[in-house]
């Protein structure tokens, strides 16, 4: 069935999390001339009225003047010319013996602009690793070939400081006339000049040790031989937590081979993270859900930024009733006042259809906002789709990337849709549950004894849930935990 355009941007909107629309909505603002932002707290009325005004007062001021003395009847328009003197000042002075129009500068008297403003408030845009790292090297004394080297390297800083091309790769890229020694010599040079130290490392090992031994140069009371000896010699035993094998073969207590790994997370293993970090996502939620003691319940209302302070300009809505007007500007006109209404009935229809939803979930999964995660029931999303009366993908496209601020915190809404299990008292368990449970046996094992997958499935068998080993060690490998043998505490 081929879907009608109205339609399709209604499934979009639904689709869309809050950034997205509202990015969406300010590109709507742009380029359609018929939507405008409602004021918080203004009246329909007396905002068309005011529009109505504007629209004689600029009517009026486009009227030509006609200041001759030889006719009484201008007598007007030497008021007009007074009065708009006497309201725009030097101003209009000087637009009028230029011949601009004077409304260009009334435009901006008054209330200030929401966008320019916003512009003008968005920070800047930060500078990037390489861009910051090329500054940091055009300040070091060398010669221009080393210097000319060093740029070259640098675009082969990977975003964790490192630089991890091996050198062949790096000679049959380089610029002509540059030989390996060139390249390992301003390596060198690189690691030394740059800060944070631990740039321009092949390799972890390498970073580390760059930053123990600057270390013990500035402080030559501070004594990190072992620690130093760990990161040269150890550091893959240190990875898989095999610390008693190290103290055997450095004889030393395992409780020193501690106090040195505890000593050693003052270095950065990735120094490029501190120059240009990865800006986290913005998670912005579509509802705030809340509990009402008054009528022992959850409810939930809409967080609409933009979405629900977007009209129609009703100066339009009268431009586009009169006959008079040129037929290519009515069409015009009315086809963004069509567009307009289209964008309204969606975002109308994406509001009405996302709170269903959400309230259904709520009635659905009260355990999990009154005893947390570990509640949650399976909820398949033909379930909800048959109570609601809508298709299926309807659901989908309206949990997609929508989030939800709840008294537990920002939980994606998607989170409470899914199967699960029941468990030896009847009782249904989402997967999301499940999961819950494992994190909770796993927080509270003795860290020197940590239990394995086989003793986990035991220990969820005996709170009532069923699982293969296997489900087990794809759950925790789900939540990031390590195994059991990574997990010991010596």
């Amino acid at each position: 069935m081929k879907l009608a355009p109205r339609m399709i941007q209604s499934m979009e909107i639904l689709q869309m999390p809050a950034i997205a629309l509202e990015e969406h909505i300010e590109q709507e603002l742009s380029n359609n001339p018929t939507l405008e932002l409602r004021e918080p707290g203004a009246d329909r009325d007396v905002l068309e009225a005011q529009l109505q005004q504007e629209a004689r007062d600029a009517t009026e001021g486009e009227r030509e003047l006609v200041v001759s003395d030889k006719d009484a009847s201008n007598r007007d328009d030497f008021e007009r010319l007074t009065n708009l003197s006497e309201e725009y000042g030097d101003s209009f002075q000087s637009n009028f013996e230029t011949g601009e129009s004077y409304r260009r500068t009334a435009q901006y008297d008054g209330e200030r602009d929401a966008k320019l403003d916003a512009m003008a408030n968005t920070a800047a845009r930060p500078q990037s690793l390489v861009d910051q790292l090329l500054e940091q090297w055009s300040m070091v004394e060398t010669d221009d070939k080393t210097r000319k080297v060093g740029q070259f390297l640098i675009g082969f800083i990977d975003a964790d400081g490192y630089i991890r091309t091996d050198d062949q790769t790096l000679l049959s890229q380089a610029p002509p006339g540059i030989t390996l020694q060139d390249i390992q010599r301003t390596i060198e040079l690189l690691q030394k000049s740059l800060e944070p130290l631990g740039l321009a490392a092949r390799d972890l090992r390498q970073c580390l040790l760059i930053q123990i031994d600057a270390a013990m140069e500035q402080d030559p009371d501070q004594d990190l031989t072992i620690e130093r000896l760990l990161v040269s010699d150890h550091l893959k035993d240190i990875e898989v937590n095999r610390l008693p094998r190290i103290a055997r073969l450095i004889n030393q207590p395992v409780e020193v081979i501690n106090q040195a790994i505890r000593n050693l997370r003052q270095f950065h293993p990735r120094p490029g993270r501190l120059l240009a970090s990865e800006v986290p996502a913005v998670i912005r939620p579509d509802a705030v859900v809340e509990y009402d003691e008054d009528q022992d319940r959850y409810v939930a209302h809409l967080v609409n930024a933009r979405g629900g302070n977007v009209q129609i300009n009703p100066q339009y809505l009268k431009l586009a009733r009169d006959q008079q007007m040129d037929k290519s500007a009515r069409e015009f006109i009315g086809n963004n006042l069509r567009s307009a209404r289209w964008l309204l009935d969606a975002l109308a229809q994406r509001n009405h259809t996302l709170l269903r939803v959400i309230n259904v979930v709520i009635e659905a999964q009260r355990d999990y906002f009154d005893q947390g995660p570990q509640a949650l029931k399976p909820l398949p999303m033909t379930v909800v789709a048959d109570q609601l009366g809508i298709h299926v993908a309807t659901v989908s496209r309206a949990v997609s990337e929508k989030y939800l601020q709840t008294p537990r915190g920002i939980v994606p809404l998607r989170m409470f849709f899914s199967g699960g299990t029941e468990t030896e008292t009847g009782d249904q368990m989402s997967w999301a549950a499940v999961q819950a449970k494992l994190k909770e046996l796993i927080d509270a094992e003795d860290k020197s004894n940590p239990l394995n997958d086989d003793e986990l499935v035991e220990k969820l068998k005996e709170a009532g849930i069923e699982l293969a080993r296997r489900t087990v060690a794809k759950y925790r490998k789900e939540l990031n935990i390590l195994p059991a043998r990574q997990r010991k505490q010596f």
